[in-house]
């Protein structure tokens, strides 16, 4: 039965044409939306490696224009202030490259000489004091985090999350002790301490990347961080971020703040990043609505012009149950043909390596891909089938 209906639809090809490309062109567009939908979950779902709940950004502006050495001296006073302050549980200095901020400072990092160096073209960069693993309950995988042994250290300590560790070394080997090169334009040399768990600042929805913290002493005057990260007691509110906006203003009339709680940035982050997707996800709705009417009208026209042959089908015995799996089985067939020219089409994707995106994603998104499109194919027939089932032989033979 099955090699009957192949037959027969690659005997009506031409006639087959139009519903074999609204079946690839339904493909397509259900592909693009499962490859995006699958690519954002797995983001989703792996850890962020850090507890933003109650934590603050506090970012700086010293106003005018101060030297290095003034303004850490500012820094230093402001962050004193802050720790003695009812209500808050932590301080760190950081970059302005904070969990959710959208700012980034990356670039590649190398390790081991010869034929054994191994690099990664991209990894985030952290400059932060010792203060943030606590503030921001960072998890360590393996030796430690900085110290006071690391201000007086001949190389500049470093942390480097999981990721950069199976980049830049191979599996089994230890990086603990080893150094890493840092971009070519920068010169330095790093020696790792620790290994950390992940660090995803550019939120759930980005993809995990690799990372490598760097340590920045108290009086360390080359990297004068100018933005905080706060850790505060549950409940604190309006009145501790005024108390901390006043205690820095306080420091020099020209000094100002900017506090945002983390959670409020990652909220406006979700959004604006999730945002795109949504918008793509509801034309491809749109389209898919164009796609199935047009199936369904196709193969409406397509029955009723097929009448006299289904009307001498039902003349010779064929019951109504057949007659409805002979138009659901056409269907499936022709959804067969118009799926595996969209598989060679989507195929190409994890081929070429499109997009960085990994394997997994595209074959998962051709699973349900497929999957969708034979759904859609099939709900589409339902009701002309039925009405196939339902012709009469006396009365579709006297029209012919």
């Amino acid at each position: 039965m099955i090699r009957h209906l192949f037959t027969l639809m690659w005997n009506r090809k031409r006639a087959n044409g139009l519903l074999v490309l609204e079946i690839l062109l339904a493909f397509v567009v259900l592909f693009g939306v499962s490859s995006l939908g699958v690519y954002l979950w797995r983001n989703y779902r792996a850890p962020l490696g850090f507890a933003y709940e109650q934590v603050w950004n506090v970012s700086l502006n010293p106003g005018g224009q101060p030297s290095r050495g003034e303004m850490l001296g500012s820094l230093q006073q402001i962050i004193q202030h802050l720790k003695a302050t009812p209500g808050v549980a932590g301080v760190a200095r950081s970059e302005g490259n904070t969990p959710f901020a959208f700012a980034s400072n990356n670039g590649d990092l190398s390790a081991g000489e010869g034929a054994r160096k191994r690099v990664c073209d991209v990894a985030n960069y952290f400059d932060s004091s010792a203060e943030l693993r606590a503030v921001m309950g960072l998890q360590m995988k393996a030796g430690r985090w900085f110290d006071r042994r690391d201000e007086a250290a001949n190389s500049r300590a470093v942390v480097i999350t999981e990721a950069l560790r199976d980049a830049l070394f191979a599996p089994g080997e230890s990086p603990l002790g080893q150094v890493i090169q840092g971009p070519k334009d920068w010169k330095e040399v790093w020696k790792v301490v620790g290994v950390s768990g992940p660090y995803r600042t550019d939120g759930e929805l980005a993809a995990p990347k690799p990372g490598v913290f760097l340590f920045v002493g108290p009086q360390d005057t080359t990297h004068a961080l100018a933005t905080l990260l706060v850790r505060v007691q549950p409940g604190s509110g309006a009145a501790l971020e005024k108390k901390i906006s006043d205690d820095i203003r306080a420091n020099g009339p020209t000094w100002s703040s900017t506090i945002t709680p983390l959670a409020n940035q990652r909220r406006v982050q979700f959004k604006q990043v999730l945002t795109p997707p949504v918008i793509m996800g509801v034309v491809s709705v749109f389209l898919l609505i164009n796609v199935a009417l047009g199936l369904f009208g196709v193969l409406w026209l397509n029955i009723s012009q097929r009448r006299g042959e289904l009307g001498v089908r039902r003349a010779m015995g064929a019951t109504a149950g057949a007659i409805s799996g002979q138009v659901l089985g056409e269907i499936l067939v022709l959804t067969t043909f118009g799926l595996a020219l969209g598989l060679l089409v989507a195929m190409q994707f994890p081929l070429l390596g499109v997009l960085d995106v990994p394997t997994g994603v595209y074959l998962t998104a051709m699973g349900m891909a497929a999957a969708g499109l034979y759904l859609l194919a099939v709900g589409c027939a339902l009701y002309p089938s039925r009405l196939a089932a339902g012709i009469q032989p006396a009365v579709a033979l006297r029209e012919e």
